[in-house]
């Protein structure tokens, strides 16, 4: 069975930063598979673009510009937040929030979820970056499809992966 739209995928891989030899930034192998539904929009297009078809068995390289990942660092994401939104009730600041290079969540008035990494901070105002980690980064993926199957009618209607006990991914 080859990959298509709708099918539950088991691949193992690694990203590496500009080609085969760069920094490692994620590893899943055989015996922790990454395992997701093909085709709902979940990954990154290119990247399903590059799976599409492929079968049990077969190995993948491919290069992804930033273009074709998670884009170009914007400086619309580079953000200047009043400190005073990161006290607490008793109006103070828990040290351990505010730590240069630290990853945060930051809720919209909508209810989305933003990371965002701290950039710096002073006594007025926290410098935050909300582009994603990877943005600007050339990616290289290496890897194999373990498995394929078409989906269940539950996971069909989730448009997700769900494991054999019942867990959804």
């Amino acid at each position: 069975m080859q990959i298509e739209d709708y099918h539950i995928v088991t691949v193992s891989y690694e990203v590496r930063e500009n080609g085969p030899e760069g920094a490692l930034l994620e590893r899943m192998d055989a015996r922790y598979p990454f395992k997701f539904m093909f085709g709902v929009g979940q990954m990154l297009p290119a990247w399903e673009d590059r799976l599409r078809g492929l079968k049990p068995g077969t190995g993948f390289t491919f290069l992804l510009p930033p273009e074709n990942a998670y884009g170009r660092p914007r400086t619309d994401l580079l953000l200047e937040l009043p400190i005073s939104m990161f006290k607490n009730e008793q109006e103070q600041i828990d040290p351990q929030l505010l730590q240069e290079g630290q990853f945060i969540t930051l809720t919209s008035d909508d209810g989305t979820a933003n990371n965002a990494k701290i950039l710096s901070w002073d006594d007025h105002t926290v410098k935050l970056d909300a582009n994603h980690a990877l943005a600007g980064k050339t990616l290289f993926f290496a890897g194999a499809v373990l498995h394929v199957r078409k989906a269940t009618g539950d996971e069909l209607v989730q448009k997700r992966f769900i494991d054999e006990g019942g867990v959804r991914r």
